[in-house]
């Protein structure tokens, strides 16, 4: 038995900045130091980001009286459940939207048609959440099973894909609905410290979907057909990134070591998947990896001993719109799997081909190391 993504959908909100605006708010909030300002100008320059977008319009200069400002246009951190508020009204709408690219491109597949639908969140809580709003929003039977997997990070499509992998080899007649939908920039924290700036230069919103199952729905997309997975832990880097419930909203801490811990550690976090998919690296044609940043991709490529280019899909995907957390993987995917003018976030035109391996994986607090392969078509 077979069990292939059988089509993907993205979704980006509405308000995109260019890297030089955000880079003047966050001159405005916590520069006015020397120190400070050139930090703040590396660290842009160097994140091969040129746009993100959010759910908010408080980067505007003109704004006032929104969830970062005051009245007077003055930074302010609001509380966590404040921030929690504009999750439960942003992110059910924005998920919809990437569900719908997904089943659009399933011609005379219908909704209630799904059996299992799984949302993936780090950015925010809340019940009846976004899978509530899903079943009603698009028609699925009100006794399609629902799972949520929250709190897990950049890594969570993976988890997510495993328990829809699992679901469809137990039922061949399974259809599981995956939705990833991550407001990061409603937690906004910015102050002075290098791992702050850090953290605050890269994240963003989005959301993502996949449709996983056995049958054939004969979509209008390359279908991948997933052949292994594995999670890892590496040896070292378990401080350097975490996740945490603050009083002004989650706290993230990302340091400049993680790029290097995944340097060292990648090629044999990723031994066990080559190894259950039966393949080898040479083996591999393509390569969709969480762009968490733009150094680690490059030490990604370096511990790989991979061709900058390799990992070209990706830097796509930072470039365009940032690090939107666990719903950013399925956005390289997107970019391998389909054809100019089939909608979704952006065209693409690094189309995979039939036949061809994917290595995909993405990591998060551990550090993790989650990943799959997939043969195209």
């Amino acid at each position: 038995m077979s069990v292939r993504i059988e089509a993907t959908g993205t979704a980006l909100p509405a308000h995109a900045y260019e890297r030089a605006e955000v880079l003047d708010v966050m001159r405005r909030w916590v520069g006015g130091e020397r120190r400070t300002d050139r930090l703040l100008e590396r660290v842009y320059a160097a994140s091969g980001i040129d746009r993100r977008w959010s759910v908010l319009d408080d980067l505007r200069p003109a704004r006032c009286g929104t969830l970062y400002l005051d009245d007077a246009g003055a930074f302010r951190s609001p509380g966590t459940g404040e921030r929690n508020d504009r999750y439960i009204a942003e992110a059910p709408p924005l998920a919809e939207r990437a569900a719908r690219v997904a089943l659009g491109r399933l011609p005379g597949f219908e909704a209630d048609a799904i059996t299992q639908l799984i949302t993936v969140s780090c950015t925010g809580f809340h019940a009846p959440g976004t899978d509530d709003h899903l079943v009603r929003a698009l028609g699925l039977s009100p006794s399609t099973e629902r799972y949520h997997l929250g709190f897990m990070g950049c890594y969570a499509a993976f988890p997510a894909l495993r328990m829809a992998n699992a679901f469809c080899r137990a039922d061949p007649d399974a259809v599981v609905l995956i939705v990833c939908v991550e407001l990061c920039t409603l937690h906004l924290a910015p102050t002075r410290e290098v791992d702050s700036i850090l953290s605050t230069s890269v994240f963003a919103d989005g959301a993502a979907a996949a449709v996983v199952s056995a049958r054939d729905l004969r979509g209008e997309q390359l279908p991948l057909e997933l052949l292994a997975t594995s999670s890892a832990l590496t040896v070292d880097g378990r401080q350097d990134m975490a996740w945490t419930i603050g009083d002004h909203g989650f706290d993230m801490v990302l340091t400049s070591y993680v790029p290097r811990v995944l340097e060292a550690e990648i090629a044999t976090a990723l031994a066990p998947l080559l190894e259950r998919a039966g393949v080898t690296q040479d083996e591999v044609a393509r390569w969709a990896v969480h762009p968490g940043g733009r150094a680690i991709l490059d030490k990604v490529a370096i511990g790989l001993g991979l061709d900058r280019c390799a990992l070209a899909a990706s830097r796509d995907v930072l470039a365009d719109a940032g690090n939107m957390s666990s719903a950013t993987v399925l956005f390289v995917l997107e970019r391998l799997t389909t054809s100019p003018g089939q909608g979704g976030a952006w065209s693409s035109d690094r189309r995979a081909e039939v036949g061809e391996l994917i290595a995909s994986f993405a990591f998060g607090p551990g550090l993790t190391v989650d990943s799959a392969i997939f043969k195209v078509g």
